[in-house]
């Protein structure tokens, strides 16, 4: 006799937030085309972060101490979801609100907390990610930028690449040596939170394939950070920045990159009518693996929600739901490819030129595919 297999299911309280945000969503993006929308984690929008933030949907899980609401991670589960679905441009606050701040109330002083995280609550403190090196590739323990002691603080050189909104961004958690050389690897580094606007700090964005400027270089021209700038213990930045990117792997946000052009191809067959059967077995195979891996990221979730820390897991699902969103675009053009000349909309061909030369992205961010393994590996005891 077969086991009864008891999913996780959001709880009747979180999954009432979903009605009101979506009727928000609709409010605020009514007029955006779905090229647009289909930027949605590189869509940066300050005055729709601070709108989100007046309606309490910024740090949504945050302690209430530090202007949060306390709300359990299926909660903040309904918001991504209805957020990324719709197409919203959350870049201006994802990054602060999702680990950034977290990590600061995990291992900030007093002070840092009560100065940034009601500010990232409130949208009006913005964070990039200080990780990834020029030709140092995936290999985040090989990083060269560094801070030495002077008086009444720290000199920091170096240069971060690949920066998310680094040159719109107010500050940084940036991952630097303090001691010993790149040889060393993971030991003597340090975390540091500095604000860009510092002397010393120059930021120059860098243009994509879609002529949008997301990322950026960030580099540190022998800049003076004050002492109590030190995240975290001195020498303990290996640990944090691993705390940090189990923050950024752990959410749903893994499956849902291409979620718009997905809608847009539904509604432009739904509008045309007469579905092949070759259409109705794509659009079958879609819906179908984005149920499986929305299941599986809903486990995660409530692995979370009892107070564990699932980085294999999370893992699993950042690789095989960025795998699912980078094939979405290639599957519904090689449809598209073989209708009449003229009767596709123009917005919807948009939407899958834009993705389709975004997509490679999807398994960089967060970690590569590669190091994805490696984690899975070891948890599997493979290596």
């Amino acid at each position: 006799m077969l086991e009864t297999l008891n999913l996780a299911a959001i709880p009747p309280e979180d999954e009432a937030l979903r009605e009101p945000v979506r009727a928000f969503l609709a409010e605020r993006l009514a007029a955006v085309s779905a090229a647009r929308r289909a930027r949605t984690w590189m869509g940066y929008d300050a005055d729709f972060t601070k709108a989100l933030a007046e309606k309490g949907w910024v740090g949504l899980t945050l302690p209430q101490d530090y202007g949060g609401q306390a709300r359990s991670p299926f909660a903040r589960f309904v918001l991504i979801e209805e957020l990324l679905a719709a197409g919203a441009p959350v870049a201006a606050h994802w990054i602060a609100e999702r680990q950034s701040a977290p990590l600061i109330l995990r291992y900030g002083t007093e002070e840092q907390k009560r100065r940034i995280v009601p500010a990232v609550c409130r949208g009006e403190a913005f964070f990039c990610i200080g990780m990834s090196e020029p030709n140092s590739g995936s290999d985040l323990a090989s990083v060269r930028s560094r801070a030495d002691r002077v008086d009444g603080g720290w000199k920091l050189s170096g240069t971060k690449i690949w920066t998310t909104y680094g040159h719109k961004a107010h500050f940084m958690i940036a991952l630097v040596r303090t001691s010993g050389a790149p040889e060393d690897r993971n030991n003597g580094l340090s975390q540091f939170l500095i604000d860009l606007k510092a002397p010393g700090v120059t930021a120059r964005p860098i243009r994509d394939l879609a002529g949008d400027e997301h990322f950026s270089e960030v580099h540190f021209d022998d800049a003076i950070l004050p002492e109590d700038a030190l995240l975290g213990q001195e020498g303990a930045g290996w640990e944090q920045v691993n705390a940090e990117l189990a923050f950024e792997r752990s959410g749903p946000e893994r499956i849902y990159s291409s979620t718009v052009l997905v809608d847009a191809w539904l509604d432009y067959l739904r509008g045309r009518g007469n579905l092949t059967d070759a259409e109705r077995v794509l659009a079958g195979r879609l819906l179908a693996e984005l149920s499986a891996l929305r299941n599986m990221s809903l486990s995660v979730t409530a692995m979370l929600a009892a107070g564990k820390s699932p980085v294999v897991e999370a893992s699993v699902v950042k690789d095989l739901g960025t795998g699912f969103e980078q094939s979405i675009p290639t599957l519904i053009a090689d449809h598209l490819a073989g209708e009449a000349d003229g009767v596709v909309p123009a917005e919807l061909l948009a939407t899958v030129e834009y993705l389709g030369g975004m997509c490679p992205t999807f398994s960089l961010r967060g970690g590569t595919r590669e190091i994805l393994r490696g984690i899975i590996a070891r948890g599997l005891g493979l290596r």
